[in-house]
């Protein structure tokens, strides 16, 4: 059972970080739109909030069970804001300006490939590990699959890492303390062994 188990949980992996990094390599070439300033310090004022017109898919799988503990978060704030500017450098025409994504993302297009999944905490991203993120984003995606393109050429490690800080950033606390508790725990404990 484990066997069977390890196999499915590997091949989801696998396709989530192949849609990961078509999404990125969509989206390389348009100019940085605006940060929100609600990436570092959220504002109680209702203007200083995010537009929230952007419809976002239901999540691909919801979590199926709650954690008694939340995680504190403990985001280093420059590398929020450095990992933001480097996704609406360069991944923000794929991936949408709030990690959105389009709402065909699920569909293969005529090239079968698959589109830039959301990568807001609302698709599957968060079922990888910061270290499967970034090997992803050096990477690209694997071919036939996506149409990411590796960035290991383009972007420093220290940008990698800022980004994928950026991109757990905006998932909902929920999303976050399951990742952080279920995945990112899990391979910093391997790591260490």
């Amino acid at each position: 059972m484990n066997n069977v188990k390890s196999f499915f949980i590997f091949h989801c992996c696998h396709l989530l970080l192949l849609g990961i990094a078509t999404g990125f390599i969509v989206g390389c070439s348009e100019p940085l739109p605006p940060i929100p300033n609600t990436i570092l310090a959220p504002s109680t004022s209702s203007s200083a909030l995010p537009d929230t017109t952007v419809q976002t898919p239901p999540p691909i799988a919801e979590p199926k069970q709650q954690s008694q503990t939340m995680v504190m978060r403990t985001l280093d704030p420059e590398k929020v804001k450095s990992g933001g500017i480097i996704y609406h450098t360069n991944c923000a025409t794929c991936h949408g300006p709030n990690g959105e994504s389009t709402p065909d993302w699920r569909n293969q297009g005529a090239d079968n490939k698959y589109p830039p999944p959301p990568l807001n905490g609302s698709a599957h991203t968060w079922h990888h590990s910061s270290d499967t993120l970034k090997k992803i984003i050096r990477e690209g995606s694997s071919s036939g699959i996506g149409g990411m393109p590796a960035w290991d050429n383009k972007l420093t490690n220290q940008e990698i890492d800022d980004v994928t800080v950026w991109i757990t950033s905006i998932w909902p606390d929920e999303i976050y303390n399951i990742w952080y508790q279920e995945i990112e725990q899990k391979q910093q404990m391997k790591q260490h062994q």
